[in-house]
């Protein structure tokens, strides 16, 4: 378990709250009226050390492997700073900031000067996280950047996924190829690792077993990565329970079919809302 001194928390009344570990911010916790809404797998591993394995990882530099450093770049790694942090709620919400600076360890790595500055807000059926990457040095460099959220659902094959029909995505279970979606709701039947292109701004991720409703809306994030490991992949996760695939939909929110170029002080902006329906 991670220790309270790596964690921030925000809190509203009613059991409405969330989790953000240092580690990463790496949101681990995300309740509405006391019922966990993120999955974080019970062999997660809180070392300070190696990626948590759930909740809302944040991908940077670097989508996927990388020839520089760690696969999805080193942010869900690293310390992060908080900035700021309300003390309570104002108009029905609290906020807190974290940020990642660059420093030595990731200049040597990739050698850029940049700030990323992540703003979470917590409503009472809203959770929004404002993603910002500032380049502070004297040279362009170019970027891919993802919010890796893991939603818990009771059954995965009973869940769907809306407003992906037509559109192009690359399948990384069948090497990379380029296919077109064709059904009016996305649902899952075994290892599931799509890279959809040109997604419009907003998903309803239905649980079919619950009843219970997450819309994913999104800003400047132009792709959705859709993923479970299913069985076979599971065992060979040694953060990832054997039989937990069930209990979890990554539906990501993110800027990987393209990279993001950024020129000395200009800054990009991305948002992704969680919206509780049900």
């Amino acid at each position: 378990m991670a220790s309270p001194a790596d964690e921030v928390v925000l809190s509203l009344n009613d059991g409405n709250s969330v989790t953000v570990h240092l580690h990463g911010a790496t949101v681990t916790s995300w309740r509405h009226k006391g019922t966990e809404r993120l999955f974080v797998s019970k062999q997660a591993v809180f070392d300070n050390k190696k990626a948590i394995r759930g909740g809302i990882p944040v991908v940077f530099p670097n989508f996927g492997p990388w020839d520089l450093g760690p696969q999805h770049g080193f942010a869900r790694t690293s310390r992060w700073t908080v900035e700021s942090k309300d003390d309570k709620p104002s108009n029905g919400a609290i906020k807190a900031v974290l940020i990642l600076e660059d420093n030595e360890a990731t200049r040597k790595m990739w050698n850029h000067k940049f700030k990323v500055t992540y703003t979470l807000t917590l409503k009472d059926t809203e959770f929004v996280m404002d993603f910002a990457v500032e380049n502070k040095g004297d040279q362009a460099f170019s970027f891919t950047a993802l919010l890796h959220t893991y939603l818990r659902v009771e059954d995965v094959t009973k869940t769907t996924v809306s407003n992906l029909k037509g559109l192009k995505y690359v399948d990384k279970v069948k090497g990379g190829d380029m296919f077109t979606e064709d059904r009016e709701l996305v649902s899952l039947a075994e290892n599931y690792d799509r890279v959809y292109q040109n997604t419009p701004d907003e998903h309803v991720v239905m649980d079919g077993e619950s009843g219970r409703t997450v819309i994913v809306k999104k800003t400047n994030f132009p792709d959705t990565v859709v993923w479970n490991p299913w069985a076979d992949k599971a065992k060979g996760m040694s953060d990832f329970g054997d039989d937990e695939y069930p209990n979890m939909i990554c539906v990501e929110a993110g800027h990987v079919s393209s990279a993001v170029t950024l020129t000395p002080g200009d800054t990009f902006h991305g948002n992704q809302v969680l919206n509780i329906v049900q």
